[in-house]
């Protein structure tokens, strides 16, 4: 199964792949897409609009099976989240426009997945998908942090998985 984890954000949106075989995990590839602010009328358009050519690019060039995106958390500039969200819609649009069936997860869900505690600092999460993924270049925060969605969807991919075939033992 490959799993792409999607961080999004508005300037930087962090991406990760990885492939699951069990219980082994192989980083397959990881990026930022990136969109420069303008200083035109249509500014968000245009940086909501690349944003999307190159995610969709990401998802043709590695063909995932399923995809992951964190929540945003709202913090006290209304306006500052209201554009992440936007972004977050652009992560969420893609991979649905590829089929794929999306799962969202709260920061701390991935940090306590991926370190084991859930306010982890982001050099932990660092650290952790370097532990997860040995020999792994990163190309930055916002695509560890994509990783360790990745890593954290497909923990839970599995663990459904198990819990369904549990059930299906048991009514059988």
């Amino acid at each position: 199964m490959r799993v792409l984890g999607i961080d999004p954000g508005l300037r930087n949106l962090g991406w990760g792949v990885i492939e699951v075989s069990g219980t082994r995990i192989v980083h397959i590839a990881n990026g930022i897409c990136h969109s420069t602010p303008g200083t035109g009328d249509g500014d968000l358009a245009q940086r909501l609009c690349s944003l999307h050519s190159q995610l969709t690019e990401v998802l043709r060039t590695h063909a995932p099976d399923t995809a992951a995106v964190e929540h945003t958390f709202v913090n006290k500039d209304a306006v500052a989240t209201l554009k992440l969200g936007q972004a977050r819609g652009i992560a969420l649009l893609v991979p649905a426009q590829f089929g794929l069936t999306v799962g969202e997860y709260a920061p701390n869900a991935v940090k306590k997945t991926v370190v084991g505690v859930g306010h982890a600092a982001k050099v932990q999460v660092d650290h952790m998908v370097r532990l997860h993924l040995p020999g792994v270049k990163i190309a930055g925060p916002d695509a560890a942090d994509a990783l360790a969605i990745a890593i954290c969807h497909a923990h839970h991919c599995q663990s459904s998985g198990r819990l369904e075939a549990a059930l299906r033992r048991a009514a059988g």
